[in-house]
C-alpha cells in the first residue's frame, strides 16, 4: 500500500470513486476539460484525482494486459496518449521528447488505440484549461 491508503480522506475518496465507476477513472473521464498539461491536475481537486488515482493503481498491482483492458474501457483523447504510454510502459525515461513516443504511438495503435495519428493535432488545441 502507498502513502495515502490508510488515510481517511483518501479511504472517502474512493469510496466515491467505486461508487461511481468501480474503479478510479483515468485523468481524462475525471476532468475532459483539462489539457494534459493544466495546472488543474497540480492544484485542487485535479491534483486530488492524481492522487487518488496514483495509490489506487498501486494497490491494484495490474500487468500489462490489465492496464491495456483498463485503458479500452475509458477510451482516451489522442493528447492523452503520452500519459497512455507512460501508464503502460513503466520505468520510461522522464527526458522523453515527443518523437520518442512514436514507437509506441505505433503499439497502441496495434493494442487499438487507433487515434495517434491525431496526437499533434489534438495537443495544440487552445480551447482547453
Amino acid at each position: 500500500m502507498g502513502e495515502y491508503a490508510n488515510q481517511p480522506w483518501y479511504i472517502e475518496g474512493i469510496k466515491k470513486y467505486i461508487e461511481k465507476y468501480g474503479e478510479v477513472p483515468p485523468p481524462w473521464i475525471f476532468a475532459p476539460e483539462f489539457h494534459p498539461y493544466s495546472m488543474g491536475w497540480r492544484m485542487g481537486d485535479g491534483e486530488s484525482h492524481i492522487m487518488f488515482l496514483s495509490e489506487w493503481m498501486s494497490q491494484q498491482k495490474m500487468n500489462f494486459d490489465e492496464k491495456v483492458a483498463y485503458l479500452h474501457r475509458y477510451p482516451a483523447p489522442p493528447r492523452w496518449y503520452q500519459w497512455m504510454v507512460s501508464f503502460l510502459w513503466e520505468n520510461l525515461p522522464d527526458d522523453m521528447e515527443d518523437e520518442d513516443y512514436l514507437p509506441f504511438f505505433a503499439k497502441l495503435d496495434e493494442l487499438g488505440f487507433k487515434l495517434s495519428h491525431q496526437f499533434q493535432e489534438d495537443i495544440d488545441r487552445k480551447d482547453l484549461e
